[in-house]
């Protein structure tokens, strides 16, 4: 076995260390998974078949996208924007593997031990209460796929606000940014299907998009055939194209960090 899924393996046990932190993040996200489903039953009673979803759909969305704030990590970063802060970085160039791999692993396997944890309690809570709509074999497995991508997709976004610390050496106002920007374009507040017109196109083609709309589409079962293909497809090309320029602004890191001397 390689030295990264030892790293995932390490980061899936810390990250599982401690089951009772996570069962009271777990019961948070349900109870705003419950707030949630209300605001949007009020809405769709309001506007039903909005956006192609029924109220059904609205509700698993609550408390589907409640079950996935930790794997995708909305409201989070990696704990490499501290060790650049700190220093420590220099260890990290210093490992045989790349600074990139080695992180994403890590966040591979935090993403793992999270959705173990704290994903079963929303969506168990929701489907007691309000009765989900839940997918198939074939459409779990689509799922899941997605879910994975999206992950990936997480972690290229958030590698790149820490890299970004190398140059503005505080990450506090563009950590700010990059929340808003999630939670707004992912659809963490609002499905993007409820977004009118002009903002609902661009939103659903913003890389946010596949860390929670594109999931529950599938979860919800609205693609098949050519465009659940399509659906992976839109993760997986943002998916490459995060990744890339990490890669790239890692080597610019590097070079900076050369010329400072560390």
């Amino acid at each position: 076995m390689g030295v990264l899924p030892w790293v995932a393996w390490y980061a899936f046990r810390r990250h599982a260390a401690y089951p009772l932190s996570s069962a009271a993040e777990a019961v948070t996200n349900t109870a705003f998974g419950f707030m949630r489903a209300w605001i949007l039953v009020a809405l769709w009673h309001e506007r039903p078949a909005l956006g192609g979803y029924d109220v059904a759909d609205a509700i698993t969305f609550s408390f589907l996208t409640q079950a996935l704030i930790g794997p995708v990590q909305i409201f989070g970063g990696i704990d490499l924007t501290r060790r650049i802060r700190d220093g420590d970085v220099a260890i990290d160039l210093y490992r045989p593997v790349g600074l990139q791999g080695w992180w994403l692993a890590d966040d591979l396997g935090r993403a793992a031990g999270t959705l173990l944890l704290r994903g079963g309690l929303p969506l168990a809570a929701g489907a007691l209460v309000f009765g989900l709509r839940l997918p198939g074999p074939y459409g779990a497995a689509a799922f899941a796929v997605s879910l994975a991508l999206a992950v990936v997709v997480g972690f290229g976004l958030r590698y790149l606000v820490a890299l970004a610390v190398f140059w503005l050496h505080d990450d506090r106002g563009l950590s700010a940014v990059a929340l808003v920007l999630s939670l707004f374009f992912s659809g963490m507040i609002l499905p993007l299907v409820a977004f009118p017109g002009w903002l609902g196109e661009v939103a659903r083609v913003l890389p946010w998009a596949a860390l929670i709309q594109v999931p529950a589409d599938v979860f919800l079962g609205k693609h098949g055939g050519a465009d659940l293909a399509a659906a992976l497809a839109f993760q997986a090309a943002w998916a490459a194209a995060l990744l890339a320029a990490g890669r790239l602004l890692t080597t610019a890191a590097r070079r900076r960090l050369v010329i400072h001397g560390g």
